[in-house]
C-alpha cells in the first residue's frame, strides 16, 4: 500500500471512528434524558418532578452543543453564520446561563463548506470555554463573537471584558486544540490580553469557500447583534 494510499485510508478510519464515537454519545444523551423522564414520572413529588425536569433540559442543552459539534457527513457550502448562531445559542443555554455571563454574537451572513464550518465551530466552542474558565469570577461579564470577510479572509473574533491576563493563561489542552485546529484549517490565530479583556483573533484564508458579499467588507452598522 502506497504512502498516499496509507494517508487515505488512515483518515478514512478516523472519520469512521469519530462519526461512531458521536453517535455512541448521543445515544447515551438520549437514554440519560429518557431515565430521568421515566423517573419523573414514577415521582409523586412535584418538587422532584421539578428537579428532575430541569436537569432533563441542561442535558437537552448539552445535547443540542454535542449535535452543532459533530462532524458534518457531507461538504456542502453552508450558512455559516446561522450555524455560529445555533452553535452559541447552545453554548449559552447548557453553560453561561447560571454564571451571569451574557454572549453576544455579532452576525453578518458568509458561507463556508461544511468541513471547515466545523472546524470552526469546534474553534470557537474552545474559546468560549476558556473564557468562562479564566476570565470570569461570580460576577459574570460578557463574551461577544464577531465573524465577517475581510479581504481574502475570514475574521472571527472572539472577546471578553473579563479579568484574566496572559499570566493566568497557561498552555494546556485546550489551547493545544485550538491551535490544531487553526493549522487544519490554515489559519492565524492571535491571543491579546489587556486591561479591559481579552480578545482572540482567527484569520481563515477563504480559499474556495464562498461568502456572501464582496470579499472586502468594512464594519457597518447593518451587522446585527443578538445576546444568545
Amino acid at each position: 500500500m502506497s504512502d498516499m494510499t496509507l494517508s487515505a485510508y488512515s483518515t478514512s478510519e478516523e472519520r469512521l471512528l469519530l462519526r461512531e464515537i458521536t453517535h455512541r454519545v448521543k445515544n447515551e444523551f438520549a437514554s440519560a434524558i429518557q431515565v430521568l423522564s421515566f423517573t419523573a414520572a414514577k415521582s409523586p413529588d412535584r418538587n422532584v418532578k421539578a428537579a428532575l425536569a430541569d436537569a432533563m433540559e441542561q442535558l437537552h442543552n448539552y445535547a443540542r452543543v454535542h449535535h452543532a459539534l459533530q462532524m458534518p457527513a457531507s461538504n456542502d457550502d453552508v450558512d455559516a453564520s446561522a450555524y455560529l448562531r445555533e452553535l452559541c445559542r447552545s453554548i449559552s443555554r447548557s453553560k453561561l446561563e447560571n454564571r451571569n455571563i451574557d454572549l453576544v454574537f455579532v452576525e453578518q451572513p458568509f458561507r463556508l463548506s461544511s468541513e471547515r464550518c466545523w472546524l470552526m465551530g469546534m474553534i470557537v466552542a474552545e474559546l468560549i470555554t476558556n473564557a468562562v474558565r479564566h476570565a470570569f469570577d461570580r460576577r459574570g461579564g460578557t463574551i461577544r463573537i464577531e465573524c465577517r470577510t475581510s479581504g481574502e479572509f475570514i475574521e472571527c473574533r472572539v472577546s471578553d471584558n473579563g479579568s484574566a491576563s496572559s499570566a493566568d493563561v497557561r498552555p494546556g489542552r485546550g489551547l493545544r486544540i485550538i491551535e490544531a485546529l487553526a493549522q487544519a484549517l490554515g489559519a492565524d490565530l492571535q491571543f491579546n490580553f489587556e486591561e479591559d479583556g481579552s480578545r482572540s483573533i482567527l484569520m481563515i484564508p477563504i480559499e474556495q469557500d464562498r461568502c456572501d458579499g464582496p470579499k472586502s467588507m468594512p464594519r457597518v452598522a447593518t451587522d446585527a447583534a443578538c445576546v444568545l
